[in-house]
């Protein structure tokens, strides 16, 4: 079995922003009179389609569509959901079989079988979105069915990760009567087999929810109807929840907005959950650039950039300072970049350049997205500019796009350098490492190094016992710092506000950090 967790440690701790007094709101229901739950986040999808994705369009998937497994009850660990058990069939790990529930369908009554599971899957690997989730798949050979209920996966290599695979919402299952096999679904409808349905969807601004009756799995609805709203700001979205125009946020809260919940200075009767953070922030080099390709180049930024100042002056210490890829936490996580480079240094990184023949102040474009992970991103860009160009080694210019333009951009490798944020398929270091590297990654960007594909996460593959797997990732991470195409910044926590009369917002992230609308209610006064 798979030991999840030896590597992660979960924490939730509630700050109280508001006394309950008497008989006050004390039990939790599926009452639905006063409406929808309204739900505010930041992250708006950049596609309805699966196939399309490797972002956090999952956030909205998770909730419309159905994998074959996915985290029952707060496990950290995959359990059935359109799968009724599923397993390794063979001693070898290279055969995975999953049954399937009886009786499913998709929302609008198709039936869903092992036909319909083969479809998704070979879909993603055939149409081949360039930084899509068929990254996610280079360990699966060929996908066969037995009968109407039985799906077999056969595996080109041991995959002790497989199962989690799985349960990422990039695997969600789609009605082939809706969904070509050779191209991405844009009329702005889904067809799935989810908790919900997706009711109306109105591109960068709102989504409506309401509950799939077809639905059969684990998730335990405790809503009728969710709405989700975007916002592109954490402070227009606060607003809405003091204003009780949303009930609960999501994504994107500032650093800020967080203080000032955690302080009470708000003066408003609001919730902050904190969740353990397993977010990144990191930047990426293009090797195509003609000054980011050049490894003095991103080793002299390696050596200048002061990680503790975009903390505490950019996020108010609610963030801490990031040395490897692989968040604290987690098996595998290191201080390599501080190992290797100390504290900041502009002497050093000067002598980098001249070592390697760079006299000039470098040139460099750091490109990064305005409305996906939250406000800070911009202060901390110009923090970053201003610890660069300060040392006088660098000039920097600043660029930005909305994250849907954003993401066309670096998959055409239009970008010297920009900024990304990961939030993991699964908790597991090798969810850090494998994404980014490979001719076939989650960045489009190609990062081809044979160590780490061919031979270290192969290793690391084969041991179900994560917490065996310490120095294949250590080793794979010093690759990583040789090479400093991708530099770490920051590992955040999730913040989730709402209101005194929401329910649930503790339980509703899953162990990727992505929000189960079904476990949210209102509250309900004897």
């Amino acid at each position: 079995m798979f030991n999840r967790n030896r590597c992660l440690r979960q924490l939730a701790a509630i700050t109280s922003l508001s006394l309950v007094a008497g008989c006050g709101a004390l039990s939790s229901g599926s009452s639905d009179d006063k409406g929808p739950i309204v739900v505010g986040t930041t992250s708006s999808p950049s596609t309805l389609d699966p196939a399309a994705s490797w972002d956090s369009s999952w956030e909205l998937f998770r909730n419309v569509y159905q994998t074959l497994l996915n985290y029952p009850d707060g496990a950290t660990e995959p359990g059935p959901d359109a799968a009724q058990h599923c397993a390794f069939t063979d001693g070898t790990s290279l055969s995975y079989s999953c049954v399937l529930r009886p009786g499913l369908t998709f929302s609008n009554g198709d039936k869903l079988d092992a036909r319909s599971v083969k479809y998704s899957i070979d879909r993603i690997k055939r149409i081949n979105v360039p930084g899509g989730p068929a990254g996610l798949l280079g360990s699966l050979g060929s996908v066969e069915t037995k009968g109407e209920r039985e799906v077999v996966f056969h595996l080109k290599e041991p995959d002790a990760t497989f199962p989690f695979i799985l349960a990422t919402p990039a695997m969600s299952i789609v009605d082939p009567a809706d969904y070509s096999a050779t191209q991405i679904r844009k009329d702005g409808r889904t067809t799935g087999s989810g908790p919900y349905t997706l009711q109306s969807y109105q591109e960068g601004k709102e989504a409506r929810l309401v509950g799939n009756s077809r639905y059969k799995g684990y998730a335990e609805r405790k809503n009728n109807a969710v709405t989700i709203r975007y916002f592109q700001d954490s402070a227009s979205m606060v607003g809405a929840l003091k204003s009780a125009k949303i009930d609960i946020t999501y994504r994107g809260l500032g650093a800020g907005d967080i203080v000032a919940l955690q302080s009470r200075s708000s003066g408003n009767s609001i919730q902050l959950v904190e969740n353990s953070g397993i977010e990144i922030n990191y930047l990426v080099f293009n090797p195509k650039d003609p000054w980011a390709g050049k490894l003095a180049v991103r080793r002299a930024v390696s050596q200048l950039l002061d990680r503790g100042a975009i903390a505490h002056n950019v996020y108010k210490d609610t963030v801490e300072p990031l040395y490897s890829m692989v968040p604290a936490g987690l098996t595998g996580h290191t201080t390599d970049f501080f190992d290797d480079f100390g504290d900041p240094s502009t002497s050093r990184a000067r002598k980098i350049l001249s070592d390697a023949g760079i006299h000039q102040r470098v040139p460099l474009t750091l490109w990064y997205t305005t409305d996906r992970y939250g406000s800070e991103t911009a202060p901390e860009f110009q923090e970053i500019k201003r610890q660069l160009d300060s040392s006088g080694l660098f000039q920097i210019t600043l660029k930005s796009r909305p994250w849907k333009t954003y993401v066309e951009g670096y998959q055409k490798g239009e970008y010297p350098v920009f900024g990304r944020g990961w939030f993991p398929d699964f908790p597991d270091p090798d969810n850090y490492i494998s994404p980014f590297v490979g001719q076939q990654n989650a960045l489009g960007t190609p990062y081809q190094s044979p160590q780490i594909t061919n031979v270290l996460l192969p290793q690391s593959r084969r041991e179900s016992d994560r917490a065996k797997v310490v120095k294949p990732f250590e080793q794979a991470q010093q690759i990583l710092v040789n090479d400093a195409r991708l530099l770490p910044l920051w590992q955040g926590k999730q913040f989730v506000a709402e209101s005194d009369d929401i329910s649930g917002g503790e339980r509703a992230l899953d162990p990727s950090t992505i929000m189960l609308m079904w476990e949210l209610s209102r509250k309900t006064s004897w």
